[in-house]
Order: structure tokens, then sequence, then C-alpha cells
């Protein structure tokens, strides 16, 4: 599959057309309806699932998703903390993050929350970032997009099925699809955008419930709406955030009162947002590596932060980049006697490892963890590596195996077991894992190709030969369901 030529332009407006087209709603303050049959005239939960996974794919294809086991599991686990307090959960949760500066956080069908790095970078506190999440669970539970399409199928059928078909059409030619998205978003009338205003009132106030019912501080969206609003009160140019989630005063006074209303208690920080925030800054932000050190340097000097430690932990991240890796080391073994199972720590000191050939010491280490975490991404995506750089490859891939098992969304291991077939020289299931690659970006053709090249390699294993006949059915099955979506 060829890539979009401007994926943000993509996202941009395709995600700013799902907000923009909705349905009235008219509820009282404190109702929190059950929606499991509304919208059920237009998109069922299957098809919900069926359009998610399809539109998944086509952002695999064209952003630039963060493949980083540490903060994929710790955006997980925030993610799942707030679900497990979220009524009408009909479907499972995937989130994902985004390698991009703009704060903007977003929900599309079956379930899927994007997560701007953006985000974390402008964020104080974990409340405040959870806040934002919370908001978008709520766009999933109460099924938003649903709902404005079928108030668009009762005024306009043709709308509803150009975003739609303008969605898939760009998964076969992308020109056309962004194309397609643009003049769909054109004919959004401005009733549509002030029904968006009330989809977004009902998320702020149930996404607070779901926030204060999972521990957190629910001034955090009032927080983080005034310093959006401050930081962007004068400008020409407001964040994505803020062009798909409008904020008036009048949003700002709401959250206000209605954090009013909750009892009022202490909510300390979590030091592992601080740390993720770090790790962000350094690694996946727009800072330059002297810039990094530097940030990290000066929070240290006038001790301005929330943690030493996670102060500390950026400033290691920042020594790594720069190349001074003895120095990076010592600040993470210092960080390790204080918390040696700490997830963050142990991924860097495993980067220190290796780059400086220990990896007999990166393997005691994780096997150690690996027991005490057995289903920790990190902690298995950690010594899979490991055992590839080792030149154990056999061992990695019954890891990575079972990774690829419990999370089929994730690229992650998908790569590294290429890498471990490559090792062992096993064509065909190098092939095997190419076309397990090109299906999640939706190029089924390609992977039909890929499988087509592992069957000639394995004439002498039947098992497999019938393994790879029914993944082509399956792919073939898959790319014309795609055909067929409108």
């Amino acid at each position: 599959m060829s890539k979009l030529t401007s994926p943000k332009s993509l996202l941009a407006g395709a995600l700013s057309l799902i907000f923009c087209a909705t349905a009235p709603l008219s509820l009282a303050n404190n109702d929190l309806p059950d929606l499991g049959t509304a919208a059920v005239n237009t998109f069922s939960l299957e098809k919900e699932t069926v359009y998610g996974d399809a539109y998944m794919r086509v952002i695999r294809s064209s952003a630039p998703i963060l493949n980083d086991p540490v903060l994929t599991q710790y955006l997980t686990e925030l993610g799942n903390k707030l679900v497990a307090h979220a009524t009408g959960v009909k479907t499972p949760f995937y989130f994902f993050l985004l390698r991009n500066d703009e704060i903007n956080a977003f929900a599309f069908f079956g379930g899927h929350v994007g997560v701007h790095t953006g985000l974390f970078l402008n964020a104080d506190n974990e409340s405040q970032i959870a806040s934002v999440i919370g908001h978008e669970i709520t766009h999933v539970t109460q099924r938003h997009l649903a709902r404005s399409l079928e108030a668009q199928e009762k005024s306009s059928t043709a709308t509803m099925v150009g975003m739609l078909g303008a969605i898939l059409l760009t998964i076969a030619v992308p020109q056309a699809g962004m194309a397609a998205l643009a003049t769909t978003q054109a004919l959004a009338t401005q009733a549509k955008i002030n029904y968006t205003r009330l989809h977004e009132k009902e998320a702020d106030r149930i996404g607070m419930k779901i926030l204060v019912d999972a521990g957190f501080d629910p001034n955090g969206a009032a927080d983080f709406f005034a310093k959006l609003a401050t930081r962007y009160r004068f400008t020409t140019k407001p964040p994505q955030m803020l062009l798909t989630h409008p904020l008036p005063e009048s949003r700002i006074t709401e959250a206000r009162n209605r954090a009013m209303q909750y009892p009022l208690k202490f909510v300390p920080d979590n030091i592992d947002f601080q740390l993720a925030k770090a790790r962000i800054q350094v690694r996946f932000s727009s800072y330059s590596e002297e810039a990094a050190l530097a940030l990290f340097d000066t929070q240290l000097k006038k001790h301005n932060y929330t943690f030493k430690n996670a102060a500390l932990y950026g400033k290691a991240l920042a020594l790594f980049r720069a190349e001074r890796f003895d120095e990076a080391e010592s600040i993470i073994d210092n960080l390790l006697k204080e918390d040696r199972n700490n997830l963050f720590y142990i991924d860097t000191k495993t980067d220190l490892l290796v780059q400086k050939k220990a990896n007999k010491d990166a393997i005691a280490l994780l096997e150690t963890q690996i027991k005490l975490k057995p289903t920790s991404q990190v902690i298995n995506i950690n010594l899979a590596n490991v055992y590839i750089e080792s030149d154990q490859p056999t061992k990695a891939i019954p890891l990575l195996e079972d990774m690829i098992f419990l999370d089929k969304q994730n690229q992650l291991p998908l790569f590294l077991l290429r890498d471990a077939y490559i090792k062992t020289e096993n064509k065909a299931m190098e092939h095997f894992v190419n076309a397990e690659s090109m299906a999640l970006v939706a190029d089924y053709k390609g992977a039909i190709d890929q499988l087509n090249f592992a069957y000639k390699l394995s004439a002498e294993n039947p098992l497999q030969l019938a393994r790879i006949e029914a993944r082509i059915r399956q792919f073939k099955q898959s790319n014309r369901a795609l055909e067929q979506l409108n």
C-alpha cells in the first residue's frame, strides 16, 4: 500500500469531520443514559468494530504511531484504569500514541483512542491527561459517532455514505480519499457544529465522573482547559484539539462548577506520568540534544520539578542521547537502587548494557524481571531484542509469538519476529511475518504476495502449507470486505 502524501491532512480532516457531524442531544445534568440500543438503525456494534479496524489500519500506514513499549504500556494501563470505571462499555479499548507535538486526542469506532505526544508535553500532572482520555472514552461509550451518523442518515444519507466511503477510499486511492474527505467536510452545516458542542458537553460531564471514580482530581479537566485557553487566547492558529473540541469560557466555568460538586481531596501526582513526560521530551519531541539536556539540568539546579527522580531520569536519557553513556548509567544505577522494578529505569538500563555489548548482563536482568512480570510488554520486548542481538533468535521467537497472540494490533513484536527469522535464515517464516505486518496497514494484496513466497518455500512442511493457505483465504476475504463497505 502506498503511503499517504500528507497523513497529517488526512487525520486532521477525518477526525474533525467525525466530531463535526453530530446529532442533537437533550439530557438532564445528571442523567447517564444507557445507549446500548441507540444508533442501531445505522450502525451495529459489529459494524462499528469493522470500521474501526479499517480506519486503524489506515492510521498505521500513514501516521507516526509511536511503537515505544514503555510509553505504550503506561498509556494502556492508564486508559484501562479509566475504562474500568466507565459505564456502557461494549467494546474492547485500544490506546495508542502518535508522535506529534500538537495538543490533541481523539476516539473512533471500535474503542480506539489516539493520544498525541503533545498532550503529555503540555499536561502538568496525570489527572490532567486522564481527564482528556476519560473524555475520549466517553465519546466511545456514548457512541457519539454512531449517533451522529444516524442523524445524518435522517437528513442527508449522501453525506453519511460520503464520509464513510471517503475514509475507506483512502486505503486504495490516498489522494482521492483525501479529496473526498475535504469535500464531505465542507458540506457540514453550522447546525451540526452546534450538535458537536452538545456531545462535547456530555463527554465532559460523564468523563469527569469516570475521572473521579478512577481516583483522579476532578479539577484536572478545568485546570487543563484553563491552561490551553490562556496559552492560545490570542493565537491565530489554535492547536488541533481546540478545533475539534471548542473551548469557550463557559466550558471552563462548567468544568470548575462540576468539579466543586465532588468532595475535596488531595490527589498526589504519579511519578510514572512524569517519567513518561520526560521520556517524550527527550526522545520524541522537537527538543534538540542540547536543549533536552539543558532542560533537566535547569530543573535539577533550580529544584523545579514534581519528582527529582523524574528529572534525573530525563537527564539520563539526554546523556544517553548525547552518547555520554557512563554518566547516564551512573544515574540509572542510582535510580534502580531506589526502585529496582521500575520499568522506565529497567528499559534504559537494558539499552545501556546493549550499547556496551554487555548482553549477558542485560539478559540476566530481564530474565529476573520476567519472573515478576511475565506479561509485561516492556520486559518481553527488551528480552526478545537482547536475545536477537546475542545471536539467540530461537529464544526470542516464542516470546514474540506470545506477545502477538495477546495483542494482535501491536506492530513492534512483528518487526522483531521478522528479525529473528532472518537470523535463523528461515525465509518462509520471514515472508509469513512480513505478510502479517502488511495486513496491519491494510496492504492485503502485498500480504498475499508475501504468503505466496512463503508457500513456495514450505513445500516440505504440510502443516505450514495449510496455515499459509488459510491465511491467504482470510486476507482475500478481508480485502473483499474492505471493498464492500459503504
